[in-house]
């Protein structure tokens, strides 16, 4: 093959298997939206890890830290509801630039409690209930917008730019927020936050009014029903909600890592900082070779073996924590200030896993959310979709911190792994329609 021809494959080459932009240039509104929730994101992520940690400290309760998580599941359930059939109401930029505000006053109270040294358990705990409830509108609505931005043929390559919003909030802000508050402390690490929601008001603020298609129905019981209706009729997108929630429930020990970090496998708030970081690097690096994923249509047997390779690798977390419990590699002391690098390296490694294949996971459920559900129902549905993403970590993180009380911080990943690859194969072998779903004929 002659020189000419190889440089000409070349960029075919990197066109199949790196990350589709294409959305970018399709739509400038869905760029600037993008960067803005990016930013958004990042000073997010520092919140809510330097809350868990806030928590920890006040308490030394890993118990008290799922129930941070836990405390904002009701407000969020009702918010991502009621916010969902909202958007299927009015213009969907100005109930996401509502929404978007509460957030940012929320988290201004809790920079300005850390700064005064007025906070407490339980002003953290209401915050955060109160940011859950927001930001779940915000998602919902940013959610139902995307596919008045773009064509049908870009919404696995949005979806899949998401999944690079997702690793670089997630992959960079634990870390920095370990990091910030070990040097700086809590007030300096809410106040960082503040600062970068603003650039998710540019990116809302700059939409252009996106009122919903169809026939509009108020907010309330008769909105509600009609999708709880659709819902029914609808076993794709259904069974996608009870697979995501299984694997949420059983494989996200989000709430053991400031426990892991201060008694099992050391290095304190620098690890957890750096094992939620992993996660994020996995999804990051999924969704920047995700080319090939776009190619897929037959995203329900996608959706199957991503979860499953997530539960596999959950397991696979859970025996590293057993050899955490064992003394395998351990130093003379393990502490905040001596760690066990061998097996924190290892843990990394399996929670990499995880995030990539969740992100898989996400990117075809996103996209079979997107093309299947008619925009009058958009808003509705991505409202359940909000809350089923965002309420699986909350229970999760209740299952995670209850059992580990009980028994030891090792069993809810090792125990939750195999259930989820067990329930699911399970699941999807019951609902052969979900395994046939085809994204050239979308189907709900």
């Amino acid at each position: 093959m002659s020189h000419r021809a190889t440089r000409r494959r070349l960029p075919r080459l990197r066109r199949d298997h790196f990350i589709d932009l294409r959305p970018f240039s399709a739509s400038p509104a869905f760029a600037r939206l993008w960067v803005g929730s990016t930013l958004a994101g990042l000073g997010g992520q520092l919140t809510i890890v330097a809350v868990m940690l806030h928590v920890y400290e006040l308490t030394g309760d890993t118990f008290a830290v799922s129930m941070v998580a836990v405390a904002g599941l009701v407000p969020m359930i009702i918010a991502g509801l009621y916010g969902g059939m909202l958007a299927d109401a009015f213009d969907r930029r100005l109930v996401a630039l509502i929404a978007a505000s509460v957030t940012f006053v929320s988290t201004l109270l809790l920079a300005i409690l850390a700064w005064s040294g007025h906070e407490s358990v339980a002003s953290l705990f209401v915050l955060s209930a109160v940011n859950s409830a927001a930001n779940s509108i915000v998602g919902a609505t940013k959610s139902a917008i995307t596919p008045r931005l773009l064509p049908r043929d870009l919404l696995p390559a949005a979806a899949a730019l998401q999944g690079i919003t997702v690793g670089i909030m997630v992959m960079a802000g634990p870390a920095l927020a370990g990091v910030l508050v070990a040097l700086t402390g809590y007030a300096w690490t809410y106040t960082i936050d503040v600062v970068l929601m603003t650039s998710l008001f540019l990116g809302l603020w700059t939409l252009p009014r996106i009122r919903p298609e169809g026939v509009i129905v108020r907010p309330g019981l008769a909105s509600l029903r009609d999708g709880l209706r659709f819902l029914r009729h609808a076993p794709n997108i259904r069974l996608q909600y009870v697979l995501d929630i299984t694997a949420m429930t059983f494989g996200h020990p989000l709430a053991l890592f400031p426990a892991i970090g201060a008694v099992l496998l050391g290095g304190g708030a620098i690890t957890t900082g750096v094992l939620t970081a992993s996660i994020a690097a996995g999804a990051f690096l999924s969704s920047l070779f995700s080319g090939p994923i776009g190619r897929v249509r037959h995203h329900g047997i996608g959706i199957q073996r991503a979860i499953q390779v997530f539960g596999a690798a959950t397991a696979v977390f859970g025996l590293v924590l057993v050899a955490g419990q064992l003394g395998w590699f351990a130093p003379p002391t393990v502490d905040a200030a001596h760690a066990n690098i061998v097996l924190i390296a290892l843990a990394m490694l399996a929670l990499a896993i995880t995030g990539a294949a969740d992100n898989v996971s996400a990117i075809y459920r996103s996209t079979m959310m997107q093309a299947a559900v008619p925009d009058t129902m958009r808003g509705r549905l991505q409202g359940v979709f909000m809350v089923v993403v965002a309420g699986g970590p909350r229970i999760g993180a209740l299952y995670a911190g209850a059992l580990a009380t009980l028994t030891a911080l090792w069993v809810p990943p090792l125990v939750g792994g195999f259930v989820i690859v067990g329930l699911v194969a399970l699941l999807v072998r019951r609902h052969p329609r979900f395994r046939a779903y085809d994204a050239e004929h979308p189907v709900p």
